[in-house]
């Protein structure tokens, strides 16, 4: 059982503290995040070293989510473009079963998408239990690029009556009424908010354009999205002042330095899933007994108990004791 040191329990609350959009608060984005913010508590390579740490804790986290089977798990990342959403998920997830982790991108919308409410295609792609969802946009995108783009909004099959000003209020409300409804029924909702610089934006979509290997990231609807800068930045704070919640907050990532990034996102997931009290199943006195006897029938399959097979079973058996004695203690 991988265990993570206390300091850096308290480390991880910190940048969470600071990360965190407080709700029933207004915020300045500009002013209150900075997207090249580190912490200065940790030097690049010390955070990939404790990255990897942090790949194999999420990984046995995910294991006891699928057994217990009572959780689950949906990410949401928003972000301004090239401020590493892809790469972000490539790396946290990196250790993680593949087979218990959904990712669904949402773009444009089809027509059958449009014949339904905006919510509808984000529900038919939510997690089931034990599993983990990562939703790379989601309806947030009907607060921001459609707010952005009002031929967005006159696109979409609403009444005329309901394309009025208090739309973006209602969509709001709705969003954290869906986001509650989801945490009540064991859907944990954790948002993150990828903060790129408008100068490192620049930097990077630079190297698109000049690095061959990056040519295929670049895109002149891209382009067209940075000259709206100052638009999508007012969008943002106007939609973490309304939906960041006690139920499901916001995290504003500085996504400037992206070892750092990927750093900070693996620490909220894995604060997170711990407070879950995730765990195994308790096996039952009928199971015990059911187990016994098929580890003296497999004991007694070739060498009996000095079967090299059955001693380095039964040394990894005791370690996991061990293990659990010393996490036992810890908490």
């Amino acid at each position: 059982m991988t265990t993570i040191p206390e300091e850096m329990e308290d480390r991880i609350k910190a940048v969470m503290d600071i990360m965190r959009v407080p709700p029933d608060e207004k915020i300045d984005l500009e002013k209150d995040y900075d997207p090249g913010f580190t912490g200065k508590w940790m030097k690049k390579k010390e955070a990939k070293e404790t990255l990897v740490r942090g790949i194999r804790l999420l990984a046995e986290m995910q294991n006891k989510l699928y057994a217990q089977d009572q959780y689950a798990l949906l990410i949401v990342l928003q972000a301004l473009d090239a401020a590493g959403k892809d790469s972000t998920i490539k790396h946290v997830m990196s250790g993680i079963n593949p087979q218990g982790v959904d990712v669904h991108s949402f773009k444009t919308p089809s027509g059958e998408e449009l014949d339904h409410d905006y919510l509808w295609r984000n529900f038919k792609a939510l997690p089931a239990r034990g599993r983990i969802g990562i939703f790379n946009r989601s309806y947030y995108e009907e607060v921001l690029v459609v707010r952005v783009h009002p031929e967005f909004l006159a696109s979409q099959k609403l009444p005329p009556i309901l394309k009025d000003k208090h739309i973006w209020k209602r969509r709001f409300e709705e969003i954290n009424n869906f986001e509650k409804y989801l945490v009540d029924n064991g859907i944990i909702v954790l948002k993150f908010f990828l903060y790129v610089s408008k100068e490192k934006q620049r930097e990077r979509f630079l190297e698109r354009a000049l690095l061959p290997e990056k040519n295929w990231k670049f895109s002149t609807a891209d382009m067209k999205e940075r000259a709206r800068w100052d638009e999508y930045i007012t969008a943002y704070e106007d939609m973490f002042n309304h939906t960041s919640t006690e139920w499901a907050p916001w995290y504003v990532v500085p996504a400037d330095h992206k070892w750092f990034t990927r750093l900070a996102v693996a620490a909220v997931i894995y604060n997170t899933m711990d407070k879950l009290n995730l765990a195994y199943p308790v096996v039952s006195e009928q199971q015990k007994q059911a187990l016994l006897v098929a580890e003296k029938e497999l004991e007694n399959e070739n060498g009996g108990p000095d079967d090299k097979a059955v001693r380095k079973v039964k040394a990894k058996a005791v370690a996991s004791r061990k293990n659990k004695k010393k996490d036992k203690k810890k908490k």
